[in-house]
């Protein structure tokens, strides 16, 4: 009896002490932008997937560097509202402030020296959303998009959709309608996603004055608002359909769009309070996407 007893309080202590490491690694890589550079990763690499042409892992390692920097530059600006809204990151941006700054700009050189190899078209593309993140995040003559009501998720949807559109056919052309329906999912998918965020962070931001979409409308409206938005994905997958594009992930993009509506419904309910897992289940929502997209990809190929 007394080994059994042994015995179970080991397990017991090995669960703590690997969950205990697990949240630790989680928060890290949350606060560290890790797990949305990672996103920047796969959305594009789903959308070579999408549009069927040969993945550029350079390429892919740029759209990591150049997210991994414009959000580390924008957890330096925000940490006024962090204090508020996400102390665990707040301290952690404080803490390493010097280490972050240096990160930037390594980051932001490898994102250029990645993309330098192709034309100028690429660098272009990856200097979108570092500029948009510049813009966004740091006041210039009292001015930053952050402030202007609906500029920021339109702005923030609009540099993800670029990388989400446009990184693929540097490698490859493709027909402009094909583009712009891949532009389309991605902006509203990537819209969708950062409105979720502002709902997590509506006190901070009111506090500090910054009008964003969940303070001006408030959350129950936002909810609505984020319905509508990923109820536009049905038509879309429908006349995507009868274009003739991307039926061998069509499952994948259904998914997605049921997906959409399972975290709006979730993470807008009054009494949410979640942290990491939202970042986890939203920010992560392309690192999914992009093993499934693989994954059936796989399949029909060998099947």
């Amino acid at each position: 009896m007394s080994d059994y007893n042994t015995d179970l309080f080991k397990e017991q202590y090995l669960l703590k002490k690997s969950c205990f490491f697990s949240d630790k690694l989680i928060s890290l890589l949350i606060n560290s932008s890790t797990l949305i550079a990672i996103t920047g990763f796969s959305l594009p690499f789903f959308s070579f997937l999408l549009y069927d042409i040969n993945v550029d892992f350079r390429l892919l390692l740029s759209s990591f560097f150049v997210t991994f920097a414009v959000y580390s530059l924008n957890k330096l600006t925000d940490t006024k509202e962090d204090k508020i809204n996400l102390q665990n990151r707040a301290e952690f941006t404080i803490k390493n402030r010097h280490y972050i700054i240096l990160s930037v700009i390594i980051s932001s050189f490898a994102a250029v020296y990645l993309a330098f190899s192709y034309t100028i078209f690429a660098i272009l593309i990856i200097f979108f959303p570092f500029c948009i993140g510049f813009i966004y995040s740091i006041k210039v003559a009292n001015f930053r998009l952050k402030d202007i009501i609906f500029m920021k998720s339109l702005s923030v949807a609009l540099a993800w959709a670029v990388i989400g559109a446009f990184i693929p056919i540097v490698v490859d052309s493709r027909g402009i309608k094909m583009i712009s329906f891949v532009f389309v999912f991605f902006f509203i998918k990537l819209f969708i996603n950062t409105v979720i965020f502002d709902v997590r962070d509506i006190n901070g931001d009111s506090l500090n004055g910054v009008r964003t979409i969940p303070v001006f409308l408030g959350r129950k409206k936002t909810r609505i608002l984020l319905l509508i938005m990923n109820s536009i994905l049905i038509f879309w997958l429908i006349f995507s359909y009868f274009q003739g594009f991307f039926h061998r992930y069509f499952i994948v993009l259904i998914f997605a769009t049921v997906y959409g509506y399972w975290y709006i419904l979730y993470f807008c309910r009054e009494t949410i309070n979640i942290r990491m897992s939202r970042d986890l289940l939203v920010d992560g929502e392309f690192i999914g996407v992009a093993i499934l997209a693989s994954l059936h990809s796989y399949n029909s190929i060998f099947y």
